[in-house]
């Protein structure tokens, strides 16, 4: 079911292993007994495909990027392909094992965001209704892949996108899952984003796109890194080259709203004096230093 590209364990100084998913469908579901040993694995590993674990027992913990996180039955993990992720400690481990790769998906294709929101912010231990709801679909699920029926694949489709839905629903983990070096990187390179930003105008969910993260992940752990949200710091970087091409340029206030990718020039003033409470031209005529400019016209009026 499971085959490694590679056998590399732990210590070894070669790549990490790449798991692909052998089988006669883009899609797989079965006990950790079932679909096999790796999918016990104990040693850091990648997959090329989507993983569901339902886990309804055992004790020890599953590393996800370098994320522990503690088992507590009941419990649904989703890892995602190319995260890196091992089995750690554990014992007594059972549940059901969901295999998929992104063709599978080809139905429901806004599932794909979904699915990265939840191995961003992994569930915590499912309550007796949210299980009993949870386990009812994943029975199903496994029924029509065994049981192979006529058009049994886009139920099983249908199944899926069920299952992902409900699971969005729920209740993520606490933000301390999320691994503090992870926040500060994401942030990090969020920050660098900004510093490279050519004019197109940014946004979070273009920023979140870029980044390969959720919208949700990606303001969580800007806030708790920085202490702003990714949309405040967007403004102030817009702020910050627009005060720039004022001073140092002699660009009309046009010219600089087409180069920051603002529809109108119009729309950048009022965005320029909400933020700063000074229109462009007022900025431009009071900011220290650039006396020797002398900016040309520009359209709210003022030199």
């Amino acid at each position: 079911m499971l085959k490694p590209e590679s056998v590399e364990r732990p210590g070894h100084t070669g790549p990490l292993p790449l798991h692909n998913l052998e089988a006669d469908l883009p899609f797989a579901i079965g006990s950790f007994d079932g679909i096999g040993p790796l999918s016990r694995a104990d040693f850091p590993h990648r997959h090329t495909f989507y993983e569901i674990v339902y886990v309804t027992s055992g004790a020890g913990g599953h590393v996800i990027d370098l994320s522990a996180r503690p088992l507590q039955p009941p419990q649904m993990h989703v890892v995602f392909p190319g995260q890196v992720h091992f089995w750690q400690r554990t014992a007594g481990l059972d549940g059901y094992v969901i295999l998929f790769t992104g063709e599978f998906l080809s139905a429901y294709p806004g599932d794909r965001e979904v699915l990265r929101r939840l191995a961003d912010r992994p569930l915590g231990q499912l309550s007796p209704g949210d299980d009993d709801d949870l386990s009812a679909v994943v029975t199903a699920m496994r029924q029509e892949y065994e049981q192979r029926s006529a058009d049994f694949v886009p139920v099983l489709q249908a199944y899926l996108h069920i299952l992902i839905l409900r699971a969005a629903r729920l209740p993520a983990c606490p933000m301390a899952y999320i691994p503090p070096h992870r926040a500060a990187l994401v942030a990090r390179e969020f920050s660098v984003l900004l510093t490279e930003w050519t004019g197109t105008r940014l946004t979070v969910q273009r920023c979140a796109r870029h980044l390969r993260v959720s919208q949700t992940y990606l303001n969580e752990v800007v806030r708790a890194v920085t202490g702003h949200t990714p949309a405040q710091m967007i403004r102030q970087a817009e702020v910050l080259e627009a005060k720039r091409l004022l001073t140092r340029t002699g660009l009309t206030v046009a010219q600089i709203a087409r180069e920051l990718g603002f529809p109108d020039p119009a729309y950048f003033c009022r965005f320029f004096r909400r933020e700063t409470e000074q229109s462009p031209g007022e900025f431009r005529r009071t900011a220290d230093g650039i006396h020797h400019l002398h900016p040309p016209h520009s359209i709210d009026g003022q030199h």
